[in-house]
This record gives structure tokens, C-alpha cells and sequence, in this order.
């Protein structure tokens, strides 16, 4: 069982300490309670072996997999929302509103799947983008956005008719969407993630 660990040794004490390297052996959570910071603890994610494997592994089963799973999340759920929030602002009038409740399980888990691989990609090089302006703008629309989407479900629950209370929603849904697309997208041309900040 590890001691109590200095903030200072940090990282390098606790990976010879383990004694093969690791960084996930068995850790006394009093040490890590009592004496890591925040950013000691990122320090820990980011330098454990897995993430390290991630960023580092050059496999397409890493880094590119869990981008490629967190692309798909997002762009499944920003997709069948945009088309529920279209239908609100009157296209396609002919689909029953009511009807497109049953795509909210799709959107519910694109959303699962684009949180769970949003968290393994900050994981992996999390000091950098806790530290960039534009990752905290990502996150603001994507709480938006689902604030507007839980408002866009009220709507289409509540039938055809209930169109027009909803259409300020479904035009935040959309802006939002495409807000948390964009900033996503430019987390890796703008601040310290890319090396500019």
C-alpha cells in the first residue's frame, strides 16, 4: 500500500513507488484525498497507461476510434434533433408531431455515447483542454442545447398544434447544435490544444 504522496515528487513518486510503472496500482484514497490537488489529478488521468496507450499508441483503436465514436455521437444526436426541431418549424407538416417522440431513445443514446467518449478524449489530454477558452464555449452549448431539447421533447409530446410555443426552442436547438459542432471542431485550431494559446 502506497504512503502519502508530496504534491511535489507527484506523478514520478507514485509511479516508482508502484513498482512496475503503473499508475493505477493499488492507491491509499487517503493519500490521494490528503495530499493531490486538481491538477495533480489530472496529471494522474492523463499519465495513466491507458491514455498514455491513446494518445501516444498510434493505433487506429485508440485516439482515432474514440474520436471517430465521439464524432458519431454527436452528429447522430445534433441529426435527429435537427430534424425533430425542423418538423416543429413546419417542414414537413405531413409526419404526425406525436410520431417523433420515438426517436428521443436514439438521441438519448447518441448522447451516451458522445458523453462517455467526450470524457475519454478530455482524459487524454486534459490539462490542455481545461485550459483552453473554447472548450468551456463547447460545453455551454451543449447545456443549451440539451436545455432546448428537453423543452423541443415537451413539444412534440404535447401533438400537433402545439407548434408554435415551440418554435423559439427548436431555433435554440438548432443554433445551439451547430454551436457545439463548431467550437468542437475548433478546440483543435484555437488555444492551447493547438499550441497558439
Amino acid at each position: 500500500m502506497l504512503g502519502r504522496i508530496s504534491p511535489i515528487g507527484g506523478i514520478n513518486e507514485l509511479a516508482s513507488t508502484n513498482g512496475c510503472g503503473r499508475l493505477w496500482g493499488r492507491l491509499d484514497a487517503s493519500a490521494l484525498l490528503g495530499t493531490y490537488t486538481s491538477m495533480d489529478f489530472i496529471q494522474l488521468v492523463e499519465q495513466s497507461s491507458f491514455m498514455v496507450w491513446l494518445r501516444e499508441g498510434g493505433s487506429l483503436w485508440g485516439y482515432p476510434a474514440i474520436l471517430f465514436a465521439h464524432t458519431l455521437g454527436l452528429g447522430t444526436l445534433a441529426g435527429v434533433m435537427g430534424v425533430v426541431d425542423l418538423r416543429i418549424l413546419g417542414f414537413g407538416r405531413r409526419i404526425p408531431l406525436s410520431s417523433l417522440l420515438s426517436v428521443f431513445p436514439i438521441s438519448w443514446a447518441a448522447l451516451a455515447v458522445t458523453v462517455v467518449s467526450g470524457l475519454i478524449l478530455l482524459g487524454s489530454d486534459a490539462a490542455n483542454k481545461l485550459a483552453a477558452p473554447v472548450f468551456y464555449v463547447k460545453m455551454l452549448f451543449v447545456i443549451l442545447a440539451l436545455l432546448c431539447t428537453q423543452q423541443v421533447k415537451r413539444v412534440v409530446a404535447a401533438g400537433d398544434g402545439a407548434e408554435a410555443s415551440g418554435r423559439i426552442w427548436a431555433l435554440g436547438s438548432i443554433a445551439c447544435w451547430a454551436g457545439a459542432i463548431t467550437t468542437g471542431r475548433l478546440m483543435a485550431y484555437l488555444g492551447s490544444v493547438s499550441g497558439l494559446g
